[in-house]
Order: structure tokens, then sequence, then C-alpha cells
């Protein structure tokens, strides 16, 4: 297997590392991923980007094809996790990869034999459903997780809307917050006068507050669980 190099932005002294894996479709330097990396490193974090197997040998051959299973998608990230010796961890990632980093986190987290020190976990557009397919849920493992989670969706999101997520059952522990008219990749739409530029920005201040309140032990879940990122709380 052909190995990807990771993509590494921000100071190594950081206060802690986020791993960010990509979602089903598009690469670890895709313009979103490229845009939440940076923002973030200029916050002062170190932010890890690496590629899941099948997205490595498309760079290879050109040739697409579907994401790997599912027990292959979650070694290849705990092998990342593995690689970040004595560092503070959060794990994270777009679409799949924030499904995935969530998955682990339920594995790994803080309450967790594993041990493995993951302090949080952000996910960023979560794939509640297939588009189109609001029956076929993906939250089992959202209504017990323990490790402290922010997941950001876009209120037009087709993997699942404001008005959908809304009536599911998360745990405590996750904090759900709304990019105003994205799609699910925070886009929104032209009559809403916003711009795409504006909600990456959001997400990434969202982003960065969730992680200092974290490493500040202040995380704590409140009133703001249904916020709009647009309003961050003070």
């Amino acid at each position: 297997m052909t190995a990807a190099a990771r993509l590494i932005n921000g100071p190594q002294e950081a206060p802690a590392t986020v791993l960010l894996a990509h979602g089903a479709g598009a690469p670890m330097d895709s313009p979103f991923m490229a845009a939440i990396a940076t923002g973030l490193a200029a916050g002062g974090w170190r932010v890890v980007r690496f590629e899941f197997p099948y997205m490595v040998q498309r760079r290879v051959d050109g040739r697409q094809r579907p994401p790997d299973r599912l027990p292959k998608l979650l070694d290849v990230f705990r092998a990342q996790v593995a690689l970040e010796i004595d560092a503070q961890v959060y794990i994270g990632g777009k679409s799949m990869g924030g499904r995935i980093a969530s998955l682990l986190a339920a594995e790994l987290g803080p309450d967790s034999s594993a041990g493995s020190g993951i302090r949080g976990c952000l996910c960023l557009g979560y794939p509640f459903h297939p588009p189109g397919k609001p029956e076929q849920l993906r939250t089992d493992h959202l209504a017990t997780l323990s490790t402290p989670t922010l997941i950001l969706q876009g209120e037009r999101d087709a993997f699942g809307k404001r008005d959908e997520v809304e009536g599911y059952t998360l745990s405590s522990a996750i904090e759900l917050r709304w990019i105003p008219d994205g799609d699910h990749s925070f886009k929104p739409s032209r009559s809403s006068g916003l711009t795409q530029d504006t909600n990456w920005e959001l997400a990434v201040q969202a982003c960065n507050q969730f992680l200092r309140q974290q490493l500040q032990g202040t995380g704590a879940r409140s009133d703001q669980e249904h916020r709009t990122a647009s309003s961050p709380a003070p």
C-alpha cells in the first residue's frame, strides 16, 4: 500500500494536536480541509491531516473508488492516534472522517479502558443519514458518547437538516452548533447573502472555542447545544 504523507500546520509546541480526516469524496488537501486546517493552525493548534488507503491509491492511478470498509478506516485512524505520543490529542474530520473519528472517540475516549488520551472530537458536517434516506440513521453511538464532541452542521445539510437533527437523541457530551444556511460543506445559498468563506471562518471560530474550553476544563454542555455558530458563546 502506498503511504501518504501527512500534512501538518501549526506550531510543534502547540498545546494540543488535532487529527483531521477527509470526507468520502475529497482528499486531505481539498479547499474545505485546507481552510479548516490553516484556520485552526492560525489559532495556535498543531493540525495533522492524513488520508485513508483508498484516497492514497486514487492519487496513484487517478481512479475513483469507494471508501475502504469501516474496520480499515478505524484501523488507519487508530494508527494515526498512536503516532501522537505524549500529546494532547483531539480527533475529527469532515463528513465520513468525522463519523469515523466519533466512532473512535467512543472506543478510545476518556471513559474507555484503552486510555488513549483523546481529549475531544470535532465533526464537520456529520453524515447523520444518506441524502434522501432519513430512516438510515448513523446515530446509535452518539446517544451514549462520553468524549466531549462538537458537531458543526449546515442548516441545509442533506445528510441531516436542522429540523431533523434537533429531534435526535444525542449524548450530553455532544455540543451541536449550526452553520447558517450551510450545506454539507457549509456553503450557503446565494439568496442568503452569506459567503462560503464566512461560514468556513465561523466553523474555525467554533472549533477554536471548543478546543480552548476543553483544555481549560470548561467545556460542559449548556444551553448552547443548538445555538447557531454565527453567535458563539462568550
